[in-house]
């Protein structure tokens, strides 16, 4: 049964001429258990595949328009995220298959079909966010952050605190007040003691001896 599911994403690429051609794909529940992964259990999609082949490469055009079940990481509860996805592929014909960037892909020449089931997988779970809120919490979460930032007016505080100096460049902070003072009392006595003339120290020395 999940293998049948799968295979009505297959697209005969062999046989086809080299034009234009549009394809529609409808998945639900079934569809995200074929692919036996953990990240998507209930959804619902339609899937619009443009594909235009040429001699050397196939494009493909996803359109992808649906909701899928998610879980709130805070609630638990679950709730209906919606989706809607344009992405691009480039199939270039080769002597081999290889994949070179999420939009870029070699496939051999001689391949019969493919099977977009995986693509379309893949770019629905791209859009399920890393933190999943029921939209009652989005609203709240978007209207702290706008509250947050007109509120948050810090970094102008500080820069008022730092520019407040004078042309002078007066100090605004000092790490000891007291060493200060005490450096300023030895500079006033050393200014009011006189000096004394060398002749006389010479004296005081001798007398002392």
């Amino acid at each position: 049964m999940k293998k049948s599911i799968l295979n009505t994403f297959k697209i005969d690429i062999f046989r086809l001429e080299n034009k234009h051609y549009v394809h529609e794909f409808e998945g639900g529940d079934d569809f995200f258990a074929a692919l036996e992964q953990d990240l998507i259990e209930k959804g619902h999609f339609k899937a619009t595949v443009t594909l235009d082949k040429s001699e050397v490469m196939i494009q493909l055009l996803y359109h992808i328009v649906g909701s899928v079940e998610l879980t709130c990481d805070r609630s638990l509860d679950t709730f209906d995220f919606p989706v809607d996805i344009t992405q691009k592929m480039i199939l270039k014909f080769s002597d081999h298959t290889e994949e070179i960037s999420d939009e870029l892909m070699l496939i051999d020449r001689n391949t019969q079909y493919i099977n977009v089931a995986q693509d379309i997988y893949e770019f629905i779970g791209l859009q399920i966010p890393m933190k999943k809120l029921h939209p009652r919490f989005q609203v709240e979460e978007q209207t702290f952050l706008s509250d947050f930032d007109e509120d948050d007016d810090s970094d102008e505080d500080f820069e008022d605190l730092v520019w407040e100096d004078d042309d002078e460049g007066e100090i605004v902070y000092s790490t000891s007040t007291a060493d200060s003072e005490d450096d300023d009392d030895e500079e006033q006595t050393n200014e009011d003691e006189p000096e004394i003339d060398p002749r006389w120290a010479i004296l005081k020395k001798l007398n002392n001896n």
